[in-house]
């Protein structure tokens, strides 16, 4: 049980933070695409890699990583989100925005991961 509210309370921290995220990225670049979800979902992406390596290397109790990982990061992204508005885009007849979209978010995702990972890996071996 102790293991469930850990989750709860970082994915009521990441959610919190992704509606932030969400609702202010669009003032500050335009609501021509639907940059909230995107950069949060590339956010998400980037530092899941940083923490995959962190993690690698360090001695982390599995509770912080729960915490970290799974809640705040799990609540932060927002694939349903995602699947949402890629059909949205669809209904209205935007195929090629929607095509973009769902490569771009997966591209630029998968790379964030990766990218934030071996970053993260180059850091700590200048460290240590």
């Amino acid at each position: 049980m102790n293991k469930i509210l850990i989750v709860a309370l970082g994915g009521a921290i990441g959610s919190s933070l992704r509606y932030l995220l969400a609702a202010l990225i669009p003032r500050f670049i335009g609501k021509i695409f639907l940059w909230g979800t995107f950069s949060v979902n590339i956010i998400g992406s980037i530092l899941i890699g940083i923490l995959w390596a962190y993690f690698e290397n360090e001695s982390t109790s599995f509770n912080l990583k729960l915490f970290l990982v799974v809640g705040v990061l799990g609540g932060f992204t927002t694939f349903s989100s995602f699947a949402l508005e890629s059909i949205n885009l669809f209904r209205t007849e935007d195929i090629k925005l929607a095509i973009f979209y769902i490569f771009a978010t997966n591209i630029f995702g998968l790379f964030g991961a990766f990218g934030g990972y071996y970053l993260s890996k180059e850091i700590l071996t200048m460290l240590y």
